[in-house]
């Protein structure tokens, strides 16, 4: 007989829905936060697997949700009790699809009646504005989270102050990132080449050197 643990269900679903009540900015503000919460907050997973999360998730559209549930699911199933980890893994996912969902189908029932009042309020759309102007820093913040875990293996939280920034150690560079960063970047910019060809070219380099 199977009891599930219950603690590790009710903290998924506490911070899921936490989440999506009280951020905005798109799929990409959301994952800044969760990533670096899931990762160091919680442990529920680490900073690689949240790489693999996010990089299995831009292979189809809507990665928020195949995120979220990504992550859902590996708390639940680390954390079983005893319950079979396909089991509470899947109880997991589906807590991570509640919670990430209600509360934003709640802010749209509430305010879709009222969206184009909103948008004739000066200062309120102002202040959209700015809303939109710090998402772009929290996505920056998000790519540099990203770049820095997957450069480096060894990655710390430093205290400067009023200041806690990530310094990575710089001896356990990982030089094939660097090298795909170049690639892409060459592809890209200075040849104007598309994206899937980009991808596939560095899939395939990525391939190559993991054999190194």
């Amino acid at each position: 007989e199977f009891v599930f643990s219950g603690q590790v269900l009710g903290e998924i679903g506490r911070f899921f829905s936490v989440l999506a009540t009280v951020t905005f900015g798109g799929a990409y503000a959301v994952l800044a936060y969760m990533a670096q919460e899931a990762v160091s907050g919680f442990g529920w997973l680490s900073a690689a697997e949240m790489a693999d999360a996010l990089g299995l998730a831009e292979t189809t559209p809507g990665p928020l949700i195949l995120v979220t549930e990504f992550v859902g699911f590996l708390a639940a199933a680390r954390d079983g009790a005893g319950v079979p980890d396909l089991v509470m893994g899947a109880a997991g996912a589906a807590v991570t699809l509640w919670a990430t969902f209600v509360p934003c189908f709640l802010w749209v029932f509430a305010g879709a009646p009222y969206i184009e009042q909103l948008h004739a309020m000066p200062r309120l759309k102002s202040a959209l504005d700015a809303i939109t102007a710090a998402v772009v820093g929290v996505i920056l913040n998000l790519s540099i989270w990203f770049a820095l875990q997957v450069t480096f293996s060894d990655v710390a939280r430093q205290e400067f102050g009023p200041l806690r920034p990530l310094v990575p150690d710089v001896t356990t560079l990982d030089w094939r990132v660097p090298v795909l960063t170049l690639v892409a970047g060459l592809l890209m910019l200075r040849l104007h080449k598309g994206i899937p060809l980009t991808l596939a070219v560095c899939a395939l380099l990525g391939l190559l050197l993991a054999q190194v």
